[in-house]
C-alpha cells in the first residue's frame, strides 16, 4: 500500500510540472538601443573634469568613448554635445546661463575598436571650446565655477538616449560607465 501511495504522489508531482511552452522570445524582436560607454578614464570619477582659467585652450576634459548598439554600433549615428554654464562664485557677477549646442560628433568619426568590435573616438572639449559656446570670456569665469555638458546618443532610426530617458544602471553603474553627463570644474 505504501508502495502504491508513493508512485501514485510521484505521478502526481510529474503532472503537476509539466509546463506548455508558450511563446519563445526572439532577441531580435526587442526593442533595441544604446549608450556610450567611457573606456578611459574608467571609471570616469563622477563624470568630472578641470579646465585652467590661466590656460583654457590648452586644457580641456578629454575621455574615449564607445558607442554601443545592436550589431556592434550599427545603428549609432552621431553623439551631440550640450553645454551650460552654471556661475558658482557671485563676486564678479552673477551671470545666468542656458544650455547650448557644442558640437555633434557623428558616427564616420568613430573607428572600430579592434577588441570589442564597436566604434570609438576619443571626444575632448578645450576650456576655450566651452567659453566660445557658450559666449562668455576669460573675464565672465573664475575658480570654482563650471560647465555642465550633456550628451545625446542619436541613432540612425531617430531614437537618442541621454541621461534624461536611460536608467540608472547604464549612467551611474561601473560596468556601463554611460553617464551622459559631464562637468568640467574652473581651476586656476
Amino acid at each position: 500500500m505504501k508502495t502504491y501511495l508513493l508512485i501514485a504522489l510521484g505521478s502526481l508531482m510529474a503532472l503537476s510540472c509539466k509546463t506548455d511552452m508558450i511563446t519563445h522570445l526572439e532577441v531580435s524582436d526587442f526593442e533595441n538601443g544604446g549608450y556610450m560607454r567611457t573606456v578611459t578614464p574608467y571609471p570616469v570619477a563622477n563624470s568630472t573634469f578641470s579646465v585652467s582659467k590661466a590656460n583654457m585652450s590648452g586644457t580641456k576634459m578629454e575621455f574615449v568613448a564607445e558607442a554601443v548598439t545592436a550589431n556592434q554600433g550599427a545603428l549609432f549615428a552621431s553623439y551631440d554635445l550640450t553645454i551650460k554654464f552654471v556661475d558658482a562664485t557671485p563676486a564678479n557677477g552673477t551671470i545666468t546661463g542656458t544650455t547650448v549646442a557644442l558640437k555633434s560628433i557623428a558616427a564616420s568619426a568613430f573607428t572600430k575598436d579592434a577588441t570589442t568590435g564597436y566604434p570609438r573616438a576619443t571626444i575632448s572639449v578645450t576650456g576655450t571650446e566651452a567659453l566660445t559656446a557658450t559666449k562668455l570670456t576669460a573675464a565672465d569665469i573664475a575658480n570654482g565655477d563650471r560647465f555642465e555638458i550633456n550628451g545625446t546618443m542619436k541613432l540612425t532610426d531617430g531614437k537618442s538616449f541621454s541621461a534624461s530617458n536611460t536608467s540608472p544602471n547604464i549612467t551611474g553603474g561601473a560596468f556601463y560607465s554611460s553617464p551622459f553627463f559631464y562637468r568640467l570644474n574652473v581651476v586656476n
